[in-house]
């Protein structure tokens, strides 16, 4: 009943936000979207699961990125995506050119720029969605038109519906339940 309870729940948030159009106040997205990043993925795990969320997103992008700057201004700086994400996920930028020393998933170290290069990351922004276990699950690349697809790629990341459908099976099965 609770998976169905959130994908309504999600729906008539979305549904919401085509209706209520743009958000009222925005917040700087590095402030208020992503969670403090102190360089340790395998703690964020641990975090992740102690707070009850469904797993770990990372954007990995760079500063000078157009893409990511639209983002960060545009999707990321809204406070209904804000708490919609921060609510399944804990949120990780990781800057494809940086320099910081991380530890990842398995214990390993690597800068930045190294496991980005791992992963490997073709463009930015790159959206990776990481299970609790740390293996990826799903990954969304390049800007997002708007934030109630934002939102719906979450949902079908926390629903687990990655499992089973591919994203655009996955939207149009919830275009054609609005129309019902």
């Amino acid at each position: 009943m609770r998976p169905v309870a959130r994908s309504l729940r999600a729906l008539a948030l979305a549904t919401a936000l085509l209706v209520a159009g743009p958000a009222a106040q925005a917040r700087d997205a590095m402030d208020h979207f992503f969670h403090p990043f102190l360089g340790d993925l395998q703690a964020e795990l641990v975090e992740a699961k102690r707070a009850g969320k469904q797993g770990v997103m990372v954007m990995y992008h760079f500063e000078e990125c157009p893409s990511c700057k639209w983002m960060r201004e545009n999707i990321l700086s809204r406070e209904d995506v804000q708490a919609y994400y921060r609510e399944r996920f804990v949120l990780i930028p990781l800057d494809t050119l940086g320099a910081l020393t991380i530890t990842d998933f398995a214990g390993r170290e690597w800068t930045e720029k190294e496991f980005a290069r791992s992963v490997p990351i073709r463009g930015t922004p790159t959206f990776i969605f990481y299970g609790l276990d740390g293996k990826l699950v799903a990954t969304r690349v390049g800007r997002i038109k708007d934030p109630v697809e934002f939102m719906l790629f979450a949902d079908f990341v926390a629903s687990g519906k990655y499992r089973n459908m591919n994203f655009a099976q996955y939207r149009q099965s919830k275009q054609g339940k609005k129309g019902s």
